[in-house]
């Protein structure tokens, strides 16, 4: 079976990326991993290893939502509680809020989630959807 092992993040500044990244990964049960340079990583046990990366080049400005390339990522999370409050902290941490800690109706009637953007335009999304329960 095929697992996502890592995944790279270019921002455009790196200790920007740092001060934005480290509070939600932290807040999400990533601890630091190392710092090499160019980068540095995020891990949770034998998940997801989470890094981000300077960038290489000037080219532009940030990434915008809605082009080709990144769009989201989203982490599940076990309550609405949760969303609120990694929301919180991304917030602190200097995310730019996209849409507030809602129900999104549209994924289904239990979907919870909100979604923020850091400076350069990566999209991150704190989600709750509980199972439907069978009458």
């Amino acid at each position: 079976m095929a697992l996502l092992d890592h995944l790279g993040i270019t921002v455009g500044d790196l200790e920007r990326g740092r001060a934005q990244f480290h509070p939600v990964l932290t807040a999400l049960g990533y601890e630091f991993g190392s710092e090499a340079e160019g980068g540095i990583s995020w891990h949770h046990g034998e998940e997801t290893e989470i890094i981000v990366f300077a960038p290489r080049e000037e080219r532009g400005g940030p990434h915008v939502h809605g082009r080709v390339g990144w769009q989201h990522l989203a982490f599940a999370v076990e309550s609405r509680d949760e969303v609120d409050r990694l929301h919180a902290v991304a917030v602190a941490a200097g995310w730019t809020v996209v849409r507030e800690p809602k129900i999104y109706e549209r994924f289904s009637e239990t979907y919870y989630a909100s979604f923020v953007e850091d400076d350069s335009g990566i999209r991150v999304e704190f989600m709750h959807n509980p199972p439907r329960v069978s009458a």
